[in-house]
């Protein structure tokens, strides 16, 4: 069995090697590497990869049912919390520099286009899960609020992948196996609700 030690012995290259992208990005953006388009590369290397993020965190939900995989719950956190990382920073290149906080704008882009909207319900329904990750805030809500609020994750999952799907106008594989993802996972957890809860051997 694949020990918590083990799984916190790897969190600090686990944080580095999630968080080198970002910085490797702002740096290459910074100086001009990103192409003819450097604002939508980078908002969609932030998308892209916080989508992936989220989806990690529910497979680490589901692995965590195998016994000697449980102990991977002890990075799942982390993971998180970048995922929200990496939302907040596409989130903000598109408020700040690619629509320069025009919120009237802002505003009536989210409404007219619905890639626009499933991609900011999704990062509504992140918030309370970025803002909850805490022990103290699962002690303080209680470990079945706190268990419900952070069912959250599945349809954000699902409008993330929506967001993504409905943005590609081309080639829709990528999405597409995103979101089958999604859907199996949230099957699984269904299953794992309605049958006795057992960890596999």
């Amino acid at each position: 069995m694949l020990s918590k030690k083990n799984f916190d012995r790897s969190k600090p290259f686990i944080f580095l090697l999630i968080l080198f992208p970002s910085i490797l990005w702002i740096y290459q953006f910074i100086n001009g590497n990103l192409g003819v388009n450097p604002i939508e590369r980078i908002m969609d290397e932030f998308g892209l990869m916080a989508l992936r993020l989220i989806i990690i965190t529910l497979m680490i939900s589901s692995i965590a049912h195998i016994k000697i995989f449980k102990s991977i719950v002890t990075i799942r956190r982390m993971i998180g919390l970048f995922a929200f990382y990496y939302v907040s920073l596409h989130f903000s290149t598109y408020i700040f520099l690619d629509h320069f906080l025009d919120l009237q704008f802002i505003i009536k882009d989210i409404i007219k286009r619905p890639f626009i909207t499933f991609g900011f319900i999704s990062f509504l329904f992140l918030i309370p899960l970025a803002i909850t990750s805490t022990n103290k805030m699962v002690k303080k809500l209680g470990f079945n609020l706190w268990k419900k609020i952070h069912y959250l994750i599945y349809p954000a999952a699902i409008l993330s992948t929506m967001h993504f799907y409905v943005l590609v106008r081309a080639n829709k594989s990528e999405p597409a196996i995103y979101m089958g993802i999604v859907i199996l996972l949230l099957l699984y957890r269904v299953f794992k609700k309605i049958t006795p809860h057992r960890l596999v051997r």
